[in-house]
């Protein structure tokens, strides 16, 4: 399945699904955007006016009561000479009259240019024009305030002229501030108008899109969710195990090429399938042949007899350990239908195998065996390492003259397990060490190797379960020795 997988999400869709998906989604897609956008920039308009609308209020309606009282009061403290012009500013409970109409001359300015209410522009250039005459009767004023004999003109001049000023200006402000806020009125009810036809334009682009939708989802059905539906059923029946089925798809999209694929994959699949089911049979017989092997019925006379003649001796306590390391031998042989088994197991399995034919070859050869504790509880497939010492003493030690030793080694490195069984006995030639690579490296249905049962078996077991970059590995030099290690990876 993962290559359909990989097959679909490589698909360019450059065909005519995709003009068909295409035009869908331009049905579909086109009219929402285009009402979005519209209703994004009348929003958005109206927003920044109704905004700035708001600010030029807030602004101006800041000066409605403040402005009078404050130019008042400070002119009135001008003109009966308790403040001039230059200190007016160290008193805290007045402004300076100046100051305050250069502010407001200043916003009113600002507004003259951001104002949107119909004749407001005019109405604040008169009001700056009526702040420079208001000036010019505060300069008199002044002027006068700092020679005797003023008093009463300037009181007058307060009366008539300031004051007088200030309250027409305080009533253009006011005029402003309402026609202002008219406009306020006039743009919310714009906005509404706006959102009223919004709504009856996305009404009708929903009609369209929802009736294109139909038309064109109906079109696109029958050339590419007809055949996803066929698809669908197909892989059903794949599921259940029928790799007999095919897909039809008529049509020349990319469906099409989908539907080639995937019934090309269906064919795979199935000579997959009865490969594994192949290799499954052939590491079940690999299986029950190094099981008849360790059930040798010649090993078990040999053993039996063995133990025999020591009881016949009077040797008690040897043939009670021979006895025990047998019945460890075979406990581990069977363990109840097991195929994997701990480290430690197949530890104590070489080492009752070595004890057994060690009560029978005991002038010949000897052992050892170095794996450490901690890889004792890492599972190794049965029957890895016995085979290979087995072999070590029948085709090694045995054949050399005079006493020789068996070393079992392993460690952990890198996340593998690796065993060597070292053996210094008769070794291999070149031609014999080249022969024996050659053997274990056929295939188990091999008839050479089929017809007897040897390392190739061995070598067959470990690639079916670890896979074909494992196996065995062997060095030898003759007269030396022979070495074979094992490398599997720790599960």
């Amino acid at each position: 399945m993962r290559k359909l997988f990989q097959l679909v999400r490589g698909f360019s869709f450059n065909g005519k699904l995709n003009r068909k998906l295409n035009m869908m989604i331009t049905v579909i897609m086109v009219p929402f955007i285009i009402l979005v956008i519209y209703l994004l920039v009348s929003m958005i308009n109206y927003c920044n006016s109704y905004n700035q609308i708001v600010k030029n209020v807030s602004l101006a309606n800041s000066y409605n009561i403040d402005f009078k009282r404050e130019i008042d009061a400070g002119m009135y403290q001008i003109a009966i000479g308790s403040a001039i012009p230059e200190n007016i500013l160290e008193r805290k409970d007045i402004r300076n009259p100046y100051e305050v109409l250069g502010e407001a001359r200043e916003d009113f300015t600002k507004l003259q240019k951001s104002t949107l209410a119909p004749g407001n522009a005019r109405r604040v250039r008169r009001l700056i024009k009526t702040f420079d005459t208001l000036e010019k009767r505060m300069l008199e004023i002044s002027q006068d305030a700092g020679e005797s004999g003023h008093y009463e003109e300037n009181l007058l001049r307060l009366d008539n002229n300031i004051r007088i000023l200030t309250e027409v200006l305080q009533e253009a402000i006011q005029e402003y501030i309402h026609y202002e806020t008219d406009h306020l009125e006039s743009v919310r009810y714009e906005l509404e108008q706006k959102e009223q036809d919004a709504v009856e334009i996305s009404v009708t682009c929903l009609i369209v899109v929802i009736i294109g939708a139909v038309i064109v989802g109906f079109a696109i059905s029958r050339s590419v969710v007809d055949p996803i539906v066929e698809l669908c059923k197909t892989t059903e029946e794949v599921a259940r195990g029928n790799f007999d089925v095919r897909v039809e798809v008529n049509s020349s999209d990319e469906t099409a090429i989908l539907a080639e694929s995937f019934n090309r994959m269906i064919s795979e699949m199935g000579e997959l399938v009865e490969g594994i089911k192949q290799e499954q049979l052939n590491l079940r017989d690999a299986e029950l042949k190094l099981l008849q092997a360790q059930i040798n019925p010649h090993f078990l006379y040999n053993t039996l007899d063995t133990i025999m003649w020591m009881a016949e001796a009077g040797q008690k306590e040897e043939v009670v350990d021979l006895v025990s390391s047998l019945s460890g031998f075979f406990r581990t042989t069977l363990s109840k239908g097991r195929d994997f088994i701990s480290v430690g197991e197949e530890v104590s399995h070489i080492q009752s195998y070595l004890e057994i034919q060690k009560f029978r070859y005991r002038d010949i050869m000897d052992y050892e065996i170095d794996i450490p504790i901690h890889m004792h509880r890492y599972p190794i497939l049965k029957l890895t390492l016995q085979p290979l010492v087995e072999n070590a003493l029948y085709h090694g030690i045995k054949n050399k003259r005079g006493k020789g030793t068996i070393k079992v080694s392993g460690e952990c490195k890198d996340d593998m397990l690796i065993f060597t069984i070292r053996d210094d006995g008769i070794g291999m030639t070149k031609e014999q060490l080249m022969e024996l690579h050659s053997n274990i490296k056929k295939e188990q249905g091999d008839d050479e190797i089929a017809a007897g049962f040897g390392l190739a078996n061995v070598n067959e077991r470990i690639r079916l379960n670890y896979g074909k970059e494992y196996g065995l590995i062997f060095s030898s030099i003759y007269g030396q020795g022979t070495s074979v290690s094992v490398t599997i990876p720790v599960k």
